[in-house]
């Protein structure tokens, strides 16, 4: 029936799934997957936005960032056309991996959006990297296939419905945030013992492992029941 991509946006630095946008890999998944982590950040832009090299990824944060302004009227001339700018903090690199005979032979690295001296302060910033790449969500989409059966590779476990593919794997995906204890995120205890964390905890978004149960009956909206 096709491919089914996990668009995902990932926060390396709390091991958080922002969001996800199932479906074939297109810019128009890629832009509603950007505006819902927009929304969810409040307007806030990233430090610093890693992706691979699809070749969609500038017109979307045109689209999505990018602010209309009217230039001023040159004395004796028309009205230029208004211009979508994009603010200058935003920060895009690419990774483009070069595979020869089934191996990665090269990683190639290019600053895509923003200057050198904002990508050098975002990663000097970054708790988790020191260069440009897309290594912990390439980690983490292993652990999505390790906890969603429908997602192995070369088995009979695979979906044979588009709605209930999508299904699962929003459920397996945001219960993560929520309900799975990441290993490099525990948390020594003054006792020297080590504390369970979630990324959701390490983002400040719980104070508890939840259980499955306790993630299914919180209300999706306020007021809701």
């Amino acid at each position: 029936m096709g491919d089914c991509w996990d668009h995902i946006a990932f926060d390396p630095e709390h091991r958080l799934v922002l969001g996800v946008v199932l479906g074939r890999r297109s810019q128009g998944h890629i832009q509603k997957l950007v505006q819902r982590v927009k929304e969810q950040l409040q307007g806030r832009v990233p430090r610093l936005i890693s992706t691979d090299g699809f070749g969609g990824y500038a017109q979307v944060f045109q689209q999505v960032y990018g602010v209309m302004l009217k230039p001023p009227r040159p004395p004796g001339r028309k009205q230029p056309a208004p211009r979508r700018l994009l603010p200058p903090q935003l920060t895009h690199a690419m990774v483009q991996k070069v595979i020869e005979a089934g191996r990665v032979t090269e990683v190639k690295r290019e600053l895509a959006i923003g200057s050198p001296q904002n990508l050098k302060a975002a990663l000097k910033a970054s708790s988790v990297s020191s260069k440009v790449n897309t290594s912990l969500v390439e980690r983490h989409n292993a652990t999505d296939r390790q906890r969603n059966a429908r997602k192995s590779r070369r088995s009979y476990r695979f979906s044979k419905d588009w709605q209930v593919h999508a299904a699962a794997g929003y459920f397996v995906l945001y219960s993560y945030n929520f309900c799975w204890a990441v290993h490099s995120l525990r948390q020594k205890r003054e006792d020297g013992s080590y504390r369970a964390c979630t990324p959701a905890m390490a983002a400040g978004l719980a104070n508890h492992v939840w259980t499955i149960g306790q993630w299914l009956a919180y209300p999706a909206k306020r007021g809701s029941s």
